[in-house]
């Protein structure tokens, strides 16, 4: 068969099909599916959707579910738009055999193949599909009620709708390969241990800080794990009611912020019981890094037993305690830091109950790198000044252009990133942030170390641990500590 034979051949069929669409009755179809296509126009459909599954979601999976559909759709358009509505210059179908109940108000005066809205429909919802399975199947017969619309309303050809989608897809394809899907990250690599399980949640005690939402814990808990014990309490109630927990539990489990968890990982490394940590803060960032997304996870976990050790970052001395004097050392679970980023968040914290944590994060980074003055302190042996000098607590890792978890919570070493005082600070944060590990320039350095020593820090300098603020020491030693934490985690991630 000849190309000229195959492609008149499929015309025939393209059109066959077309017309018998437009001919059958479509009874539940004629008030329903014209607004749905209109609906779509300029994806105003779809990016309702991602608001709806962001907000009904709640959790980091939905929310980069929402954002990988829109930017799958992102992608889509713009191709379709400047590549493929020019490639193939095909007429419209003509109406003469729709239905004029059917037919759109205003009908698209650009070339028919391929069809934008199946694009958009099909890129949307594999974005969606890529990080949450449930919410794909829930966009789907969505997206696919779009797409036949194209031909019920006699705008598009099938062919048209096909390529359409097929060119979405591609197109979530696309993003997933700049910016890799959860799912395709390896398991974060941790020593796998067989702590307590408990099927009922008899034996955990659960600190919940209020200020996360604890209300909402309760119920998730207490159908998963109805044994389980779950203790609410304000901010300032947080320390006192995780050491008495520790005292009585077999597993001592918290609901917050890294900063809460960072206050529990403490407690339960002294006390050496396991740790459960369920997401409660905005960020969540060591529990999204040992691959908990939901307090479903959690309790998964728990029930089975399944758990891993992980290392801690540690700084000696350590903070100033309620009683005035320091403790012999501290510990971060995430980050540590000198310069400006302590400044930020005391900023931050003083305006964010006034106007709100993303304004007052804004305005503090603003004043930081207006009136912010690099600080003089001497790091392992060579002092100058910095804007900031930041330990991670592992390597972290760059999935796509954007940098975002590490992969490996017990390799024994710190991400220490240093940005050099001087001009235009601004200009120097950020180019240490887009630079990866082992990175040195003028601007920064970035090295894997095991330990570093810091010294000369002026009197009442801020340092900064997973959120919390507390007065630097005069000298300082950074570290790691191997393997200390026991946390669970479910080895086979959903």
């Amino acid at each position: 068969m000849t190309d000229a034979v195959r492609k008149s051949w499929f015309s025939r069929w393209d059109r066959r099909v077309f017309h018998h669409v437009a001919e059958r009755a479509w009874p539940a179809a004629e008030p329903v599916l014209p607004r749905l296509s209109r609906a779509a126009d300029h994806g105003v459909l779809w990016f309702g959707i991602a608001a709806g599954i962001a907000a009904a979601g709640r959790s980091a999976r939905t929310r980069r579910a929402a954002v990988r559909g829109v930017a799958s759709l992102a992608v889509a358009s713009a191709v379709i738009n400047t590549v493929g509505k020019r490639s193939v210059r095909r007429d419209r179908p003509l109406l003469d055999a729709v239905p004029p109940v059917r037919r759109l108000r205003r009908q698209p005066f650009t070339t028919s193949f391929p069809s934008g809205h199946a694009a958009s429909a099909a890129a949307f919802t594999a974005g969606v599909a890529m990080e949450s399975r449930g919410w794909g199947a829930v966009v789907a017969p969505v997206a696919v009620s779009v797409a036949f619309s194209r031909v019920y309303t006699g705008v598009h050809y099938p062919a048209d709708v096909v390529a359409g989608a097929a060119l979405g897809i591609g197109a979530a394809l696309a993003v997933r390969g700049i910016v890799p899907a959860r799912s395709q990250l390896a398991p974060p690599v941790a020593r796998p241990v067989d702590p307590p399980a408990l099927p009922d949640g008899a034996g955990l005690v659960v600190v919940a800080n209020r200020r996360s939402g604890s209300a909402a814990l309760t119920g998730l808990v207490g159908a998963a794990l109805p044994h389980a014990e779950v203790v609410e309490c304000e901010p300032a109630e947080v320390a006192r009611e995780l050491a008495e927990a520790a005292a009585r539990a077999r597993v001592l489990g918290v609901y917050g912020g890294d900063g809460t968890v960072n206050a529990a990982a403490t407690i339960a490394v002294a006390q050496g019981i396991p740790l459960a940590v369920f997401p409660g803060g905005t960020l969540n960032h060591f529990a999204h890094d040992l691959g908990i997304e939901s307090v479903d996870d959690t309790c998964r976990a728990l029930a089975t037993g399944e758990a891993v050790k992980v290392d801690l970052g540690r700084f000696t001395p350590g903070p100033v305690t309620a009683s005035g004097s320091r403790a012999p050392w501290g510990y971060f679970v995430n980050t540590f830091s000198l310069g400006v980023y302590p400044e930020l968040v005391t900023f931050r914290e003083r305006w964010s109950p006034r106007i709100g944590g993303w304004t007052a994060q804004v305005l503090a980074a603003g004043k930081v790198l207006r009136h912010g003055r690099p600080l003089e302190a001497e790091v392992e042996g060579s002092r100058r000044p910095l804007w900031l000098l930041f330990a991670g607590n592992g390597i972290y890792q760059r999935p796509g252009p954007a940098p975002g978890n590490r992969q490996n919570l017990a390799d024994g070493l710190l991400d220490v990133r240093i940005v050099h005082g001087g001009a235009n600070p601004g200009l120097r944060l950020v180019a240490a942030a887009l630079a990866g590990p082992l990175s040195r320039s003028p601007v920064h350095a970035a090295q894997e170390r095991r330990r570093v020593r810091i010294a000369g820090i002026a009197a009442g300098t801020p340092m900064a641990y997973d959120g919390e603020i507390t007065a630097a020491p005069a000298e300082l030693l950074v570290d790691k500590v191997p393997q200390i934490l026991t946390v669970y985690r479910p080895r086979t991630l959903l």
